[in-house]
């Protein structure tokens, strides 16, 4: 199962956990089993603004982020954290509607009962994840390079995947610790149901003339998953293998689906968050004009030419917050940490991403939608291309305001970094749904009041 879809599922389930706490939180107060009308009761709008404040505030709260690395008491604490808040924002909606006729107490029954059920269900996926018992057992056909990066991404997997050990099937340069590659006596097939794999991951670094097909084609019909390195890269890492990918892959892999209706949805979507970004923070921008003038010389906005879809060039407005003579000796450059060229102002404009509020013009002109890869000058997309395999394929969908590259890894300001954010950005465009945008765009929010990685 793919990272985002993980993170979905843990969602999935605290909103269902929330839904049980308001039907706890009733049979408390009212001592017998409540129906479908006294669920009802409650109003559908109380319920939903119930369950979207706390499953927000445990984004806040960094409760599904590198969950499999929490333990139980940074999960016990992360909860009682964002319940917290959670009861001074409910103590202040009680107070702007004082007639609410269910009451405080209700409220408070169904808060703890949330935090109870909440607490249990992430702990039991903890323990679900952490127990050798549910372990799905990895067999590495290879013990070359390939499947040594392969083995060692197990551990950092939120899945719970135990190695079973490395097969080697051609005489390829070891790069695998000797002690866990697996005799291979008899055939692969009766290795692996003597190991009892439950996955195969081929990791062959030249499968022509060594590939057991007959082998492993009978692994397969007996129930055990074959994947190829790319794809369990995938899965596990929540970004695409660069390294190991083909046309042939892109080509016949599950995903690049982006259909009429999609689009037409994400549009909508991003109309409605476009408008909604305009209408809370427009009456901010003569502030913020102001501040600027006052900090520096030179205009207030800045635009810049960015490489969007199709790689359609078209122009970025942002808030300036550089000096207006920034790139009058270098050129186009990356923005580096402390860079000298940020003024007072403009500093925590960029931390705070105030600076980009005038790209929500940006979308509604068609230009940019709200999640997407992150637009790139076209100095830099030049040399990008010619020194990074696949960096075209992520101007197939129109660029975002942020993206799963912007949530999942800091700024890039070199080669390498606009390496591994093609990772996520061409895992995201193999994955684009709604839910994938809204969890990006719930995560984005956590950035910003975090301010993290901005320069």
């Amino acid at each position: 199962m793919e990272l985002h879809k993980r993170i979905l599922l843990l969602v999935t389930g605290d909103i269902l956990a929330a839904m049980l706490a308001i039907l706890a939180a009733l049979a408390i107060h009212r001592s017998a089993v409540p129906t479908v009308a006294d669920f009802m009761g409650v109003g559908l709008y109380r319920i939903a603004l119930f369950v979207a404040i706390l499953v927000f505030l445990s984004f806040l709260a960094e409760i599904y982020a590198n969950h499999h690395q929490l333990v139980t008491s940074e999960i016990a604490f992360k909860i009682v954290f964002s319940l917290g808040v959670a009861c001074l924002v409910f103590s202040f909606l009680s107070h702007a509607y004082p007639d609410d006729p269910h009451g405080n107490n209700l409220l408070v029954s169904a808060v703890i009962a949330f935090g109870i059920l909440q607490f249990l269900c992430h702990v039991a996926y903890r323990l679900y994840v952490k127990c050798r018992g549910f372990a799905r057992r990895v067999l590495i056909l290879g013990v070359g390079p390939l499947a040594g990066r392969m083995g060692a991404i197990i551990p950092a997997s939120d899945e719970n995947y135990v190695l079973s050990g490395y097969v080697q099937c051609a005489n390829e340069a070891t790069h695998v610790p000797p002690s866990i590659i697996i005799e291979n006596t008899g055939s692969l097939y009766e290795t692996v149901k003597r190991q009892q794999a439950d996955k195969i991951v081929v990791s062959l670094s030249e499968r022509r003339g060594v590939f057991p097909i007959r082998d492993v084609m009978a692994c397969k019909l007996d129930g055990v998953e074959v994947i190829d390195a790319p794809t369990f890269y995938e899965q596990v890492t929540g970004k695409l293998f660069l390294e190991g990918m083909n046309p042939s892959w892109i080509i016949f892999s599950d995903g690049f689906k982006v259909g009429c209706l999609r689009k037409v949805l994400k549009r909508g979507m991003d109309i409605c968050c476009a408008v909604t970004g305009i209408l809370l923070t427009a009456p901010f921008f003569p502030l913020i004009a102001l501040a600027i003038r006052l900090d520096s010389p030179g205009p207030v906005f800045y635009r810049q030419e960015r490489v969007g879809e199709k790689e359609k060039p078209f122009w970025l407005y942002k808030f300036r917050t550089m000096r207006s003579d920034a790139e009058s000796a270098t050129g186009a450059v990356w923005a580096q940490q402390n860079d000298s060229r940020v003024t007072r102002v403009g500093a925590f404009f960029r931390k705070s991403r105030i600076d980009e509020l005038p790209q929500f013009f940006n979308i509604l002109r068609g230009d940019m939608s709200m999640v997407g890869p992150r637009p790139e000058r076209p100095e830099f997309v030049n040399k990008l291309k010619e020194s990074i395999p696949y960096y075209s394929e992520r101007h197939f969908v129109k660029p975002g305001v942020t993206g799963w590259a912007q949530v999942r890894y800091p700024y890039g300001a070199s080669v390498e970094d606009a390496l591994e954010k093609l990772r996520y950005d061409l895992y995201y465009i193999k994955n684009l749904t709604l839910s994938l945008d809204l969890m990006i765009i719930l995560e984005t929010i956590r950035v910003v009041l975090f301010r993290k990685g901005a320069r």
